[in-house]
């Protein structure tokens, strides 16, 4: 592709995001954290509460009638988004923490006893940890940690070295917040299921980057969120395998997911409404439904592509700047647009600041991974994260900014 067909694709794609057209004196590059909202997915919010707003799944009026046919729409574009077996095995939760919350929960209560083992990655955002260690504690299990080499990849042989007979559950992240490295959970469940070990993913990061195919992965549980992959805060999403599902209690009570109620005792709705308690976000899950239909018309071969292109280019600018330190792979494909960083004699803080002063949003701290940055050795980081709307002048406008930081905090190198 030429720079003036990039340059075409870039205005026409970012056009359809208002924020961004409307703020071309933002360069925004925190999309790990949460992505911007194309003008459909606002639209289709709008849409919802001006025709379609009534208490989905309760009344018999035609209004509800409508909502819940919405609410259950987008249940059907989140399973083929996913390639899952049935909507029955996707569970609308408010985002990827709340999703793990619930398989640890509930899940630890149906599979695990005192005495097993919990495998997890040391590399794990804190919502795929702290539920863990609850769990643990609460069931009388142990917590094990997978670490991984110095560019954050587990290999089999890593892994299988760590499952013992005791492993009951393996947790961890597909893409990495941090390092933005994959790991190959389709093979590393597949070594886990021949042992019986029940495995949990974290797609929070992989969602909005690479196609996932539940099935084809072979995971038993898959969490992701909506805001991160173009949909609205408040939605995100749980995939479990029917079978568990089943076996498993409900995470909360009230209404919506019971079946019967006496004095004494209660008995729960049939899948997914067993875990969707109370009044649902059915405009949350109509806009997830308006951005899968986007990603579906943007096509994976183009978000694939400019991701990869902005990836080469940032690893490029961002590995040629002196003092500056990235880490992880040192592969630009293996980054799948995350960049973390630090720079010699700057804290992670003052590198963000004075990107902001140039309009060039990042994120800075531990990204909710303290035991990761601890295994590194780095209380904070810096790191910028790309989406396909970005383009070539934001990355340079990165490179840039941050080529300058070390003379702006009185360095004369």
């Amino acid at each position: 592709m030429t720079r003036d067909e990039r340059s075409r694709e870039d205005e026409r794609i970012r056009r359809e995001f208002p924020l961004i057209w409307q703020h071309p004196e933002i360069a925004y590059l925190d999309n790990s954290a949460t992505t911007q909202k194309p003008a459909c997915v606002i639209e289709s919010l709008k849409g919802y509460y001006e025709e379609s707003n009534a208490n989905p799944l309760r009344g018999l009026y035609e209004l509800s009638m409508k909502a819940t046919d919405a609410y259950e729409d987008a249940r059907e574009a989140v399973r083929a988004f996913l390639g899952a077996e049935s909507t029955e095995e996707i569970i609308f939760t408010r985002n990827a923490s709340e999703s793990l919350n619930l398989v640890a929960f509930s899940g630890s209560e149906a599979f695990l006893n005192p005495g097993d083992e919990i495998l997890i990655t040391i590399m794990e955002h804190h919502s795929n940890l702290i539920p863990w260690q609850e769990a643990a504690k609460r069931r009388g299990a142990a917590l094990r940690f997978l670490e991984p080499d110095e560019e954050g990849k587990i290999s089999e042989e890593r892994f299988c070295s760590e499952l013992t007979e005791r492993t009951r559950i393996v947790a961890m992240t597909q893409i990495s917040n941090v390092l933005g490295v994959k790991h190959d959970i389709r093979r590393l469940a597949e070594l886990a299921h021949e042992r019986n070990i029940i495995f949990v993913a974290d797609g929070a990061q992989s969602v909005p980057h690479i196609p996932v195919n539940v099935q084809e992965l072979g995971v038993d549980f898959f969490a992701f969120s909506g805001h991160k992959m173009l949909a609205p805060m408040g939605i995100g999403v749980l995939y479990g395998k029917r079978e568990l599902l089943q076996e498993m209690p409900p995470f909360l009570f009230g209404g919506e997911m019971i079946e019967y109620v006496s004095r004494e005792t209660a008995t729960w709705a049939e899948l997914p409404h067993k875990f969707e308690a109370g009044t649902v976000n059915a405009g949350g899950a109509v806009g997830l439904g308006a951005a899968i239909e986007y990603y579906n018309r943007i096509g994976w071969n183009v978000i694939l592509e400019r991701e990869a292109h902005l990836s080469r280019l940032a690893m490029e600018k961002l590995s040629a700047i002196p003092h500056l330190r990235l880490l992880g792979p040192k592969k630009a494909e293996e980054h799948h647009g995350i960049f973390t960083f630090t720079i010699d004699g700057v804290h992670p803080h003052d590198i963000a600041a004075i990107l902001d002063a140039k309009g060039v949003n990042v994120r800075a701290g531990h990204h909710c991974a303290q035991p990761l940055m601890q295994f590194m050795g780095t209380p904070s980081t810096t790191r910028a994260s790309l989406a396909f709307y970005n383009t070539e002048d934001e990355v340079q406008r990165l490179a840039e900014s941050l080529a300058g930081v070390r003379a702006e905090m009185g360095y004369r190198d």
